[in-house]
């Protein structure tokens, strides 16, 4: 039986379990969103986890912390796996869900927790399996010892440890953890803006990497392309003539999305994309990310997400 000891041993009433359940709520919520890239999904795991943790006497826990991740964690895997033949189905490219952030990475008290927010960092996260992408989340974005890391996956520390240190070289290889000034991506909001509504391209030219590359999710319900634009003529071209026909007289609003500056394009107060960008070391855009699926599409109605 566990210890009695640290919070777990304090005698609890219904609204002070309620209570201290909200402190973490934040918490799981963050981490259940960087591993399921939908807000659905993540506040699904953080509901689940909430009763069950109704249900349980925390004289019986030494480590409510420790408890709550790793059943929110366990539930998340379990999402994931149910989830896996929508994923395999999915009508064109998928992108996670586009989230409000309450600042900006460059301003966040904890940079590395902000910009592990953005939309580069979620698709890097989806290329590694379920376990890998849990253990480096708990390791390396949440701080979690590795004995908790073992005990919520299952498995040996030795191999939650080859777990993160895999994860780890994929993600610092494609460099996606990179934090942008803001006044650089003011800059290319601005260009990207001009080049679009405009027509005025020349300035974007070169605030984008070579191998630039556009994606868009609209996930089989509205008009986009399917597959993915790759190069700097490619997604110029696609900006300066598509682009330029759909959204020229459309409103534009810039908003902190996923860590870090994105546009909302609205037509007659009706959303019609959400627009996040990724950047490298030398501040130029390497990724443009455009959500015109409508059901993921709800960020202003959503609580900030940190």
């Amino acid at each position: 039986m566990e210890q009695n000891q640290g919070i777990g041993a304090l005698t609890m009433s219904a609204n002070e379990k309620a209570n201290h359940f909200e402190q973490s709520r934040t918490r799981l919520l963050g981490l259940s969103y960087r591993i399921l890239g939908s807000v659905a999904d993540a506040e699904d795991a953080v509901q689940d986890t909430y009763l069950k943790w109704a249900r349980q006497d925390p004289n019986k826990i030494d480590n409510s912390e420790a408890w709550l991740t790793r059943v929110c964690t366990r539930h998340c895997l379990d999402i994931m796996r149910s989830s896996h033949k929508s994923r395999v189905d999915y009508i064109g490219t998928w992108l996670p869900e586009p989230i409000q952030t309450s600042t900006n990475c460059e301003f966040s008290d904890n940079t590395e927790l902000a910009c592990s927010l953005t939309t580069a960092f979620l698709l890097m996260l989806e290329r590694l399996t379920p376990k890998e992408r849990a253990a480096y989340l708990l390791r390396e974005i949440f701080d979690t010892p590795y004995e908790q890391i073992a005990e919520t996956l299952k498995l040996q520390e030795a191999n939650c440890r080859k777990l993160v240190s895999r994860a780890k070289l994929n993600i610092d290889k494609d460099k996606v953890r990179n934090t942008t000034p803001l006044t650089a991506q003011k800059q290319f909001l601005n260009a990207f803006q001009s080049a679009v509504t405009d027509g005025n391209t020349e300035p974007l030219m070169h605030l984008l990497s070579d191998d630039v590359r556009l994606d868009a999710d609209g996930g089989g319900k509205v008009a986009t392309i399917k597959k993915s634009l790759n190069g700097k003529a490619a997604v110029m071209e696609f900006l300066g003539r598509n682009l330029h026909q759909y959204w020229a007289n459309h409103d534009w609003q810039s908003l902190d999305i996923n860590g870090s500056r994105g546009i909302v394009i609205s037509l007659e107060n009706v959303t019609t994309a959400i627009v996040s960008f990724s950047f490298d070391s030398r501040q130029r855009v390497t990724g443009i990310y455009i959500m015109r699926n409508p059901e993921k599409m709800n960020l202003l109605s959503k609580a900030p997400i940190h």
